[in-house]
């Protein structure tokens, strides 16, 4: 795998500035990123394609579900990679569409076509979400909100199939699955409304259901009135099996699991379609080259070829139901010889991904009869955006299997759960609902921990929120219980404090191998008082100081470094951002991993410590450190690097969680 990304930047900084026209007109003196460690696809789409304005396609840098898989991939690279410049990227290609009052324009400034009904317009609604998501930036969520009510409006088929557009009535397309029902499961996950994740489901549900083929792999398109030419007239179903539209279907079922609730009613149903039709895609791999068919079951025969969009995609769906917990590890082989085909017969030096089919469709003028002549006989080009975004969304997901490695077998499924008692701040969404926010993995702005929730699940951990005080029950079978910077109420007046009874049930898990992670904060925003009735027991004495201030606007104050080999849980050496922290004071059996002098002796403002407690460990630090804020890279003033070290704190907690 080629390492994590280290961008130059250059124009990317004029975007946010949002002088897009003035970057694109000045050629740079040097390239806008530097290729070392940068895998060449997305080095290349960042070059060749600025702010998202893809030149393969007929209108550049206008809202399409092309430009959305791309910025799907590039997202994913984000929170893979930490730089923020990518995200500085996807803010910029969303810009160039969206006004400030939230409205979405097409080529030229056109108007939505609403009438139109295309699933393809919902699909770049997820960047939207993002967007709003980081930045809390209420236009981002008025432009979401109405795809979301376009697609309260969608056409439906008698069974309650959605149609793929209004030009195609009663017409259900594998296609169809990933334009919009990741866009809706992640619009009812942001505001609160679980509901609609099942309405998401319930569409899967009904391509599986309508659309199967008796070998497990599912037909492009299903007419229920059965009136289309290439519709079957017994089932509606088209003639043949398209990889493409089958890699969308696939994506779309792992996208919407990971956003399900575990106690939704669907996911049982929902885990058990994805189990089948990724089985199903497994059988159906090449195994010579590792790769996929066009015409997915008709593999060798004249005229068929091996196509790089759906390899991307089956490689992305299958790694990411590993980490899920969806399919069996043995699986592993089929993401390993998936990736190295397609690095073999797609992946030139200079970024260029060949092999992508450009469009296929059924029906409409000229008409498309859906048959193995017209599949096999599409143009197939270069550096095609819906392969290009499927290449980065694969490469997101073999970044976290290679950091994993052999830990995802001993955690994936374990839960981390993340205090939202003794912190219980809340916020008001943009549509006026009440939420949790503050040193959350749920909170993706400046102060949530949704980087470090993604660090945590790489490993195919669990992570969930536990909103009241804890008990014997809530922890027996949780691996890692992080408690964050307790409330005061000058932040909020509703706290609740550490008291005995909790303190003894955390003791007691600690004792019998759970991992406690504690991040406290500074004096002046958090309460240390209550919180060492907990610390305490562990030797740990967390002092209600405050230091590492910012001085007159400088940083400087603030940097803590950490010297390779730090406490054992740091193989190299960091520079951390920890602004306004406390102080620790160490007794037995705890020890020093970090003080100010960037030693682990008794010397010195201790900053890190861990206590082995009969089979479990504690680890304390006086700062949440690792929120998104300077973490996510959008936020780097001194060029620290807090993704980097997260990343090795996380391993090591992980690690001791498998230990025990």
């Amino acid at each position: 795998m080629r390492k994590a990304l280290k961008l130059w930047i250059g124009c990317v900084i004029v975007l946010l500035g949002g002088a897009v026209a003035a970057c694109a007109q000045k050629a740079p003196a040097q390239p806008m990123y530097e290729a070392k460690d940068l895998d060449p696809v997305l080095l290349r789409a960042l070059e060749k394609w600025p702010a998202g304005k893809i030149d393969t396609v007929k209108n550049p840098g206008v809202w399409s579900y092309e430009e959305g898989v791309l910025l799907d991939g590039v997202a994913a690279e984000w929170r893979q990679t930490g730089d923020g410049r990518l995200f500085a990227y996807i803010k910029a290609a969303v810009d160039s569409s969206v006004d400030k009052d939230g409205v979405i324009h097409m080529a030229n400034g056109a108007a939505f076509p609403v009438a139109g009904h295309s699933m393809d317009d919902i699909e770049m609604g997820r960047s939207l979400i993002v967007l709003y998501r980081v930045t809390q930036d209420a236009r981002y969520y008025k432009a979401a909100k109405f795809l979301h009510d376009q697609m309260q409006q969608q056409p439906k088929n008698a069974s309650g199939g959605y149609w793929h557009k209004q030009i195609y009535p009663n017409q259900m397309w594998l296609d169809g699955a990933y334009m919009s029902e990741p866009f809706l499961a992640t619009y009812a996950r942001t505001f609160h409304q679980p509901e609609e994740i099942a309405g998401a489901a319930e569409q899967l549900l009904l391509m599986d259901s309508h659309m199967s083929d008796r070998n497990g792999l599912l037909h492009h398109g299903w007419d229920e009135s059965k009136q289309m030419d290439w519709a079957n007239k017994k089932t509606g179903l088209s003639p043949e099996i398209w990889a493409r539209a089958m890699g969308w279907y696939a994506m779309a079922l792992v996208d919407v699991l990971e956003r399900m609730p575990a106690t939704d009613p669907q996911r049982l149903a929902i885990e058990s379609v994805t189990r089948r039709t990724l089985q199903a895609v497994m059988r159906f791999q090449d195994s010579a080259s590792g790769l996929w068919w066009q015409v997915m079951d008709k593999g060798g025969q004249k005229g068929n070829y091996l196509e790089a969009s759906a390899s991307c995609m089956f490689v992305y769906a299958i790694a990411k139901g590993i980490r899920l917990g969806m399919l069996p590890f043995s699986a592993s082989d089929n993401v390993t010889r998936g990736w190295a085909g397609i690095q073999k017969q797609f992946v030139k030096p200079d970024g260029t991904l060949s092999g992508t089919v450009k469009v296929a469709g059924l029906g409409g003028n000229p008409y498309r009869s859906g048959t193995y002549d017209y599949y096999v006989g599409e143009a197939v080009g270069d550096n095609d955006s819906k392969g290009v975004g499927a290449y980065l969304l694969a490469h997101s997901e073999i970044i976290q299997r290679e950091r994993a490695g052999d830990l995802l077998r001993r955690s994936r499924n374990k839960t981390v759960l993340i205090d939202a008692w003794f912190n219980s701040q809340k916020r008001k969404s943009a549509d006026g609902q009440e939420e949790l926010f503050h040193y959350k993995f749920s909170d993706d702005a400046n102060s949530g921990y949704s980087f470090w929730g993604a660090m945590f699940r790489q490993y195919g951990l669990r992570t969930e929120p536990l909103d009241h005080a804890p008990t014997a029950a809530d922890l027996k079978d949780v691996a890692v219980y992080i408690i964050v910077s307790p409330d005061i109420p000058a932040l909020n007046p509703k706290t609740n404090y550490m008291d005995a009874e909790s303190a003894a049930v955390i003791e007691a898990w600690v004792k019998a191998g759970g991992v406690l992670v504690m991040m406290e904060n500074d004096s002046e925003h958090a309460d240390q008082t209550h919180l060492d009735i907990l610390s305490d027991r562990f030797g740990i004495h967390y002092n209600p100081v405050t230091r590492n201030r910012e001085l007159n606007d400088s940083y400087a104050n603030t940097m803590v470094k950490i010297p390779a080999g730090a406490g054992g849980i740091f193989r190299q050496a960091h520079n951390a951002t920890m602004k306004e922290t406390c102080t620790i004071t160490v007794s037995k059996p705890a020890r020093v991993v970090l003080t100010d002098n960037g030693d682990a002796t008794d010397q010195g403002d201790v900053l890190m410590a861990i206590s082995q407690v009969g089979k479990g460990m504690v680890f304390a630090n006086v700062d949440p450190w690792i929120y998104n804020e300077y973490t996510d890279g959008r936020k780097n003033p001194l060029g620290e690097d807090n993704f980097a070290g997260g990343q090795e704190l996380t391993r090591w907690i992980v690690t001791e969680a498998g230990l025990r």
